[in-house]
């Protein structure tokens, strides 16, 4: 099973990509570089209950497995703090999930519907990055797997800056691509360096 997790977090991955890709060139007017990824899940959109199945539930749940696996797998001493972390990177994946089973009305954005999206995304964010920094700071702190510890913590500021910082300078539609992918990408990293200290 530990071998398999890397291949769980880029089939995550490659599930997210091509759903927003493919879902997004078949929506007439979609724009990348403009519209939120959730508006392809929106309720009234057409394919939105394959989209979400296939580009949050199914990877958030992939993603889940990595965050469970990667705290069994914490090395020994690492401590409350990077336990914390992968707590937290847990719900962060559990959050993802949400997003495609919460779809976003786009007829009333005030509607409770797109409220309890609006609070699983701003979860998944806060999980995030808050599970990012913790883990490095218990991975840092205790001067175990040093390396992981400090792409963890520069994906937390990544994905803080991206997702607060960047929507009001590049738009919201390229700063949430680019906080997706940092997530993603951390999340394969560390399904690597997991299924590596697996190894004998």
């Amino acid at each position: 099973m530990r071998a398999l997790l890397p291949l769980a977090a880029i089939t995550a991955l490659i599930f997210f990509v091509a759903s927003v890709w493919g879902f997004g060139a078949a929506l007439p007017g979609y724009s990348q570089a403009l519209h939120p990824v959730s508006l392809l899940g929106a309720t009234g959109v057409p394919r939105a209950l394959a989209f979400n199945l296939l580009a949050y539930v199914l990877p958030g749940l992939l993603a889940a497995l990595v965050a469970t696996e990667l705290r069994a797998r914490l090395p020994a001493g690492a401590g409350w703090w990077s336990r914390l972390g992968t707590q937290f990177l847990l719900l962060s994946a559990l959050g993802l999930a949400a997003m495609g089973l919460l779809p976003l009305d786009p007829r009333d954005l005030e509607s409770d519907a797109s409220r309890l999206h609006g609070t699983a995304w701003m979860g998944w964010v806060i999980s995030s990055v808050g599970g990012s920094a913790a883990l490095a700071i218990g991975l840092g702190s205790a001067r175990l797997a040093i390396r992981l510890a400090w792409i963890t913590g520069a994906a937390a500021l990544a994905l803080l800056v991206a997702a607060f910082l960047l929507p009001g300078v590049v738009g919201v539609g390229v700063a949430q691509r680019l906080a997706f992918a940092v997530w993603f990408g951390w999340f394969a990293y560390a399904a690597r360096r997991t299924s590596l200290a697996a190894r004998p």
